[in-house]
């Protein structure tokens, strides 16, 4: 564990000296306080923004001394889960899309262009429409069977021929699945309006529909997914280095993937059971961390855990902004500001290394 830490050290140091990567751990713990302050400020202004304005003020008194005002009631019975559910999701798009690049070293990874979003969305359509599954406690099951499923399909599929699992491979292999997926998923949704009904927005990716109930049945799911994101992050530093070398620097590859497909299927799983396929947050997060941090794992991690929420909660309170006095779901949101980021990351020359 010694070398392997001396390694991972001697990796980071090197692509510190690239232009824009910072090279002192205060530095990098300076910057995470600011993220952590913009998310402070991010999640006041989802508890004050709305179809009816909050004052601030009336924010942090119905936090620290609540009344049954009208104001009150609305902070604490409605934004109130929906923004610990942003957080939450948040967190967990971010780190499994950080654990995916990480274990994949393919740059343009995350769980919505793996297809594991999309195979998610299909098990809980199929829930709906021929279990009659109507609650968050179903759906959550149904999401971890199909995110489990999709990803051992993609890599099944990635790893077949000479070469196996290769970047390129697995990308386009959760592609194709993906757009099969969403396609018979939309299929049965047309099919059964009953069905289409009851998770129309749902199927948008958004927190509108999130509360307490849904808190209390995902948080485990959150939870254990965290933690394990967190045991892997030093090991994932050794696999970036390549199979053999991780290897030869003690690193238990077999115990890290499956640890690590375990994660993403937790995050990724129970985030679509919540608000449904929300994708671009943990593509478009990592990098940035990646860019400012260098490539150690654990930094990257506590990055994207902070900043992936804030750009989730920010997305959300421009949707209710935008069409006001109605919504746009936060999943269209960053479906615009997404899509010009995969075609900036394909067409770079050197995209982040990994």
């Amino acid at each position: 564990m010694a070398s392997l830490s001396m390694t991972s050290q001697k990796l980071a140091q090197g692509e510190a000296k690239r232009p824009g990567v910072v090279d002192s751990n205060r530095s990098r713990l300076l910057g995470l306080i600011v993220c952590f302050c913009i998310l402070i400020f991010a999640v006041m202004l989802s508890l004050a923004i709305g179809a009816r304005y909050i004052p601030v003020a009336t924010v942090v008194d119905a936090l620290f001394a609540y009344n049954d005002s009208d104001d009150h009631a609305i902070i604490a019975g409605l934004r109130a889960p929906r923004t610990i559910m942003g957080v939450l999701v948040g967190i967990a798009l971010g780190l499994s899309g950080a654990l995916i690049q990480a274990l994949t070293r393919n740059p343009l990874a995350d769980p919505g262009i793996l297809g594991i979003n999309a195979g998610a969305a299909f098990f809980v359509v199929i829930g709906i429409g021929f279990f009659g599954i109507s609650g968050i406690g179903g759906y959550v099951w149904f999401a971890l069977a199909g995110a489990i499923s999709a990803t051992v399909i993609v890599y099944v599929i990635g790893s077949a021929g000479r070469g196996g699992a290769t970047p390129l491979r697995l990308t386009l292999s959760g592609v194709a699945l993906g757009a099969v997926l969403g396609g018979v998923t939309s299929g049965i949704s047309l099919l059964d309006p009953s069905t289409f009904d009851r998770m129309r927005q749902w199927s948008a990716g958004s927190l509108v529909t999130t509360g307490y109930e849904a808190l209390s049945t995902v948080w485990p799911f959150f939870l254990v997914g965290f933690g394990l994101a967190l045991f892997v992050a030093r090991p994932l530093n050794a696999v970036a280095l390549g199979n053999d070398l991780a290897a030869a620097l003690g690193a238990n590859l077999w115990r890290t993937r499956t640890l690590v497909v375990i994660a993403t299927t937790l995050l990724a799983g129970a985030s679509t059971a919540a608000v449904g396929p929300i994708g671009f947050v943990g593509l478009m997060v990592p990098h940035v961390a990646r860019w400012y941090v260098g490539p150690d794992q654990r930094w990257i991690f506590s990055y994207t855990a902070v900043l992936a929420p804030i750009l989730l909660l920010v997305s959300d309170i421009v949707g209710r902004v935008v069409l006001a006095p109605g919504e746009l779901q936060v999943g269209i949101v960053l479906a615009f500001m997404g899509a010009p980021v995969v075609i900036f990351l394909a067409r770079r020359g050197k995209v982040s290394g990994l």
